[in-house]
């Protein structure tokens, strides 16, 4: 494919083959690598990874609780899972020597996915529970500005934690969760309507938060001009990531964003389940620290002589609880390596639009195809896309929504896209999700998913 950077990353990854994943269109031919296009959801293992988990699976065996300080690859458990700072400076340069030159050379992970300094950036926990975490740090509503600003249809684990802060502060959701909706007839919600909201309802707002890009849609919401107008409104500004680390470029610092949290086993490949992390703007230091103190976010100086009296690292690492898994730290690791053997995001980023065109453009030319203004005279089996169509207001997933709407015609296309090899997710009643990723789709990806979505229409019609 003309013009897609030069990025064979594609052989990092352990790719599910037919047999594994259930396609049994190819009986003879169950060893060929599938068409894996669910990264939104659950990103391919990097061979890095697997090799990172089985070392310190290794050590665990060989040496228990010694491995903690006493380690043959590096410092020890310990220095592994302190804080952002040591682990991407010091334990990826330990692990990686190609990282060795220089401390900036260390630090530029996270730091070019994020576009974060290394002390706003903390691993730790999970997603929704760093969630909590920062809207009881950030969320102070007063009888003024009370109310939490989202998305309608957010996720549902984030729209059960804004219920939740609200009943736990004695506020009726229903009037405290502000959730704004695409126009009528429309599926993503347009840049200029979510300003006019905030600036209408800024000084009742307490917080805005929503997601980076939208896991229904696509949608890449415009978060640097988002968090422009809620901080002018006088209004904590937060982020959920989770599809967009890793996906998209981000400038959470220059952003002026006051926290964010996202997952990393999306896009950033760091397995099910895998550690999350949570962002918090170095300018919140003097003011906001840990409200629920753990022992992980204690001075590592003195962590293990054990005071009695709390002293918080700096920054976003204060808010570390417990010690976090070694192994998905390790996991994690191995992803990121691959990020900086690729040359990280703005290569990534170059590839991913183009992939993401590639596909888009073979959908467009199926005959199954119904454009927007056609959905609601559909009656024969079809469908739209319903992400953004211009790049710069999407990442790498297409959300497809199958028509006639709740006909269950998503249900028999997904089962027959599977029996071809082709692995989407769906997200009821009518949509499947595709994503070809940057670092290990490719054009044969693209076209595979367009001709075995024909197949499949043709099979139901």
């Amino acid at each position: 494919m003309s013009g897609v950077p030069n990025l064979p990353m594609k052989t990092e990854f352990m790719l599910p083959t037919n047999g594994e994943v259930g396609a049994n269109r190819f009986p003879n031919d169950t060893e060929k690598p599938c068409t894996y296009l669910c990264g939104n959801s659950l990103g391919l293992q990097s061979k890095r990874s697997r090799e990172l988990v089985e070392k310190e699976m290794n050590v665990w065996a060989a040496r228990g609780v010694v491995g903690h300080f006493d380690h043959p690859h590096h410092g020890g458990w310990v220095s592994l899972a302190d804080h952002v700072d040591s682990y991407f400076a010091e334990i990826v340069g330990q692990l990686s020597p190609i990282l060795l030159q220089t401390v900036a050379a260390k630090l530029e992970l996270y730091v070019d996915i994020l576009g974060a300094m290394e002390n706003e950036v903390v691993c730790m926990s999970t997603l929704t529970a760093n969630l909590h975490l920062m809207l009881d740090s950030f969320y102070k509503p007063t009888q003024e500005r009370y109310k939490i600003l989202c998305e309608a249809k957010a996720f549902p684990s984030d729209q059960y934690a804004f219920t939740s802060q609200a009943q736990a502060h004695g506020l009726d959701p229903a009037k405290a969760v502000l959730e704004i909706s695409p126009r009528p007839g429309e599926f993503c919600l347009r840049e200029q309507d979510i300003l006019d909201v905030i600036q209408k309802e800024g000084p009742s707002i307490a917080i805005v938060i929503l997601s980076g890009v939208q896991y229904y849609t696509g949608q890449l919401f415009p978060m640097e001009a988002i968090t422009r107008k809620a901080k002018e409104q006088g209004c904590i500004c937060g982020w959920d990531l989770a599809h967009a680390v890793g996906n998209v470029p981000l400038s959470l610092h220059d952003w002026n964003v006051d926290f964010a949290v996202w997952c990393t086993y999306k896009y950033l490949n760091s397995g099910p389940g895998g550690i999350a992390g949570l962002f918090i703007h170095e300018k919140q230091n003097d003011s906001l620290g840990p409200k629920f103190a753990g022992w992980w976010g204690h001075n590592p100086s003195t962590r293990f002589q054990m005071p009695p009296k709390f002293s918080p690292i700096p920054g976003a690492s204060g808010f570390q609880q417990s010690n976090p898994s070694v192994f998905t730290l390790a996991s994690l690791l191995g992803s990121l390596e691959v990020f900086k053997k690729a040359g990280m995001m703005v290569p990534l980023r170059k590839r991913s639009i183009i992939l993401t065109n590639y596909l888009e453009k073979l959908l467009l030319e199926s005959k199954y195809y119904v454009p927007h203004k056609d959905i609601k005279t559909r009656t024969a089996p079809g469908f739209t896309i319903i992400t953004p169509h211009d790049s710069k207001d999407r990442g790498a997933q297409l959300s497809l929504f199958f028509l006639p709407m709740g006909a269950g015609v998503m249900q028999k296309i997904l089962e027959l896209l599977h029996s071809h090899g082709v692995i989407g997710d769906e997200r009821q009643p009518d949509v499947i999700r595709l994503a070809p990723v940057h670092l290990y789709n490719d054009e044969a990806d693209c076209e595979a998913a367009a001709k075995y979505l024909q197949v499949s229409f043709d099979e139901i019609s």
